[in-house]
């Protein structure tokens, strides 16, 4: 039986270039993502051999082998950086997990629909803003100034006098308490989208079951609505544990020189090294970059090993 262009066979019957041609629209849109990935996910792997070359614009690279990886292991900039980011990382990521999930169950309880939907609208607002934004905003908020909202509530209060005001953001002692507060502000309310979907899917005969045999409301969270969300919450930490070597963004737009002994972190020290003055040497970013994703890959296994141990299914 002959096949012509165009017509319908069903399932995988049909041949390759057929099957291609009657999804190609699918394919299509899919181009665009194909082409994304392919420059800035794989094209780059090409230039991990820098690593082990010493490399500066307009100079010839010289192979040096594991002399940037040597050099980096020695540099106590870079071993502050590492221990840096696995504490900001792992710290944010139990805070905002706990505070989601904490939110999330008060969401659950408000029975009004609309008034439900208010606060949900207002807590997912804050996702949207850059951390530009966000750092500007809480800069302001938190100025060693009158203009700073808690320095003047505090001078008011009485805690502290007029000359003791607190630099929140240049201060070691203070500047990671703030950074987790921001980032619960800015991205608690997000998290909670998949709690939620996760206690809408919780069967309703459960909680009239466990009302006819007397439990309160307490008692219902506690043995039907946490046992039903456990799953869901180690899963998200296991997923966002694989991601923990990214901490980019929202730390360089809150950091300082005066606080670099509790914020600086891989990717701002790479920033620093490549485009801090100077001529850089790509080489030795390469290194520090590819010793990320080393880490990164050796997580993603960890936590692919500990899926397999929790849902009996791994995630890669």
């Amino acid at each position: 039986m002959s096949i012509k262009r165009g017509q319908k066979v069903p399932g995988s019957k049909a041949p390759l270039s057929l099957r291609i041609y009657n999804h190609r629209w699918f394919y299509v849109m899919f181009a665009p993502v194909l082409v994304f990935i392919a420059l800035f996910n794989y094209l780059p792997m090409y230039f991990i051999k820098y690593a082990f070359y010493d490399y500066k614009m307009a100079q010839e690279p010289v192979f040096v082998g594991l002399k940037h990886f040597e050099k980096l292991l020695k540099k106590q900039d870079f071993i502050r950086a590492f221990v840096n980011t696995f504490e900001l990382s792992i710290v944010k990521l139990l805070l905002n997990t706990f505070m989601a999930v904490i939110i999330s169950l008060l969401l659950n309880e408000i029975k009004n629909l609309q008034a439900k939907k208010a606060v949900q609208t207002l807590i997912y607002l804050p996702h949207f803003m850059s951390w530009v934004v966000t750092a500007s905003v809480f800069r302001l908020i938190l100025s060693p100034s009158n203009e700073g909202l808690v320095n003047s509530f505090l001078v008011n209060l009485g805690v502290i006098n007029k000359d003791q005001m607190i630099y929140f953001l240049a201060e070691e002692k203070w500047w990671r308490p703030v950074y987790y507060i921001v980032n619960i502000w800015k991205d608690t309310g997000w998290g909670t989208i998949i709690y939620l979907a996760t206690l809408s899917g919780i069967s309703p005969d459960l909680y009239e079951a466990a009302q006819i045999d007397g439990a309160n409301r307490w008692n219902q969270m506690l043995f039907i609505t946490l046992p039903s969300l456990a799953n869901t919450i180690i899963v998200v930490l296991i997923l966002n544990l694989a991601k923990i070597m990214n901490l980019f963004e929202s730390v360089f737009v809150m950091y300082n020189s005066a606080v670099y002994k509790t914020s600086d972190v891989i990717q701002t020290f790479v920033y620093r090294q490549t485009f801090g003055g100077g001529i850089p040497n790509y080489g030795f970013t390469t290194a520090v970059g590819l010793m990320k994703s080393v880490v990164g890959c050796i997580l993603v296994l960890v936590c692919n090993y500990a899926s397999k141990k929790v849902r009996g299914r791994g995630i890669v």
